[in-house]
């Protein structure tokens, strides 16, 4: 133990990289950076606020997207706001206590896209292939427990990643990203991290297996749909949008890890910051944005709010 204890050091901050190929340009990153950030904070309270205010939304679809909203704006909480200031400071420095915050919120909130976009391909496959049944199985208990699952499972195993972190002592303090995560924490571990990288693995099989659980729930909705013309447009309206917002996210999601645990892959750091950032831009965005426009609920009670506040504050 007396060598490593000679080359850890006590790290008080971390020292955040991922800008240095945009100084000439930084104005404009943080122009772009902030309408993002408040397009998402708008487009995901607007759709959060509507399903709310509506009793008419107030059924499992529509409070799982809710809770997909809700966890979109808790993951840009963690990221938005230290970026832009990184974006006007000249040295990108973000404490201890802060950087494993980072992480710890940015990670939880993945694992919680993941299991909500799991629920809800439950919720569609109960729907469609077993209509007669929906209301006896998904009953309000059950939402409930979806909701807890979907967000107390993500915690829990953010709190034990986090815990395996923090125990690390670390022989270096520099993050070639725009935001702190574990890989690029432990990389800098005076041990071994196998423990680490053990559970990381655990954490990738257990989504793979949601992940297989979402394609088969989705092969029995196609194979139930393509028999009905019907069954076609319920299809395109309620599946279409979550499996786009699916396939993006798992995409963009696993290249991020698989390239953050893996440090023979070499890409530029533009490229790894871009990729990295994906599902920190996309789904925030795209979800309540393509369910808004696509399910037509939705969009009817959007418009009706917007219509009838005036005339309530009139009265």
């Amino acid at each position: 133990l007396k060598p490593f204890m000679e080359n850890s050091t006590q790290v008080k901050f971390f020292y955040l990289f991922g800008l240095q190929e945009t100084f000439n340009n930084k104005s404009v990153y943080f122009i772009l950076s902030l309408i993002t950030y408040l397009l998402i904070i708008t487009v995901n309270l607007t759709l959060i606020i509507t399903i709310i205010q509506v009793k008419g939304l107030h059924e499992p679809m529509y409070i799982f997207l809710c809770s997909l909203c809700v966890n979109g704006l808790y993951g840009t909480a963690g990221f938005y706001p230290k970026l832009l200031l990184d974006l006007q400071s000249d040295v990108q420095v973000i404490s201890y206590g802060g950087c494993f915050t980072q992480t710890f919120v940015i990670y939880t909130s993945v694992l919680c896209e993941i299991s909500t976009l799991t629920v809800m391909a439950y919720d569609r496959y109960v729907a469609i292939c077993r209509p007669l049944l929906y209301h006896t199985i998904v009953t309000s208990l059950t939402v409930r427990k979806l909701l807890v699952f979907s967000w107390c499972y993500p915690l829990l195993i953010g709190l034990i990643a986090l815990s395996l972190t923090v125990r690390i002592p670390l022989c270096g303090s520099r993050i070639d990203k725009i935001f702190c995560d574990i890989p690029s924490i432990v990389k800098h571990a005076c041990l071994a991290i196998t423990i680490n990288q053990n559970f990381n693995k655990f954490v990738i099989v257990v989504h793979v297996l949601q992940v297989l659980f979402i394609i088969f729930s989705y092969c029995q909705i196609v194979r139930n749909c393509v028999k009905s013309a019907k069954g076609r447009i319920k299809f395109t309206q309620t599946c279409v949008p979550h499996l786009i917002t699916m396939v993006i996210f798992i995409t963009v999601t696993l290249f991020d890890t698989l390239q953050g645990w893996n440090s023979n892959v070499n890409i530029t750091l533009n490229m790894r910051n871009a990729m990295a950032i994906q599902f920190l831009v996309i789904p925030p965005v795209l979800n309540p944005v393509i369910y808004g426009l696509n399910l037509q609920q939705i969009r009817k009670n959007y418009f009706l709010l917007l219509l009838t506040k005036p005339v309530n504050g009139m009265k």
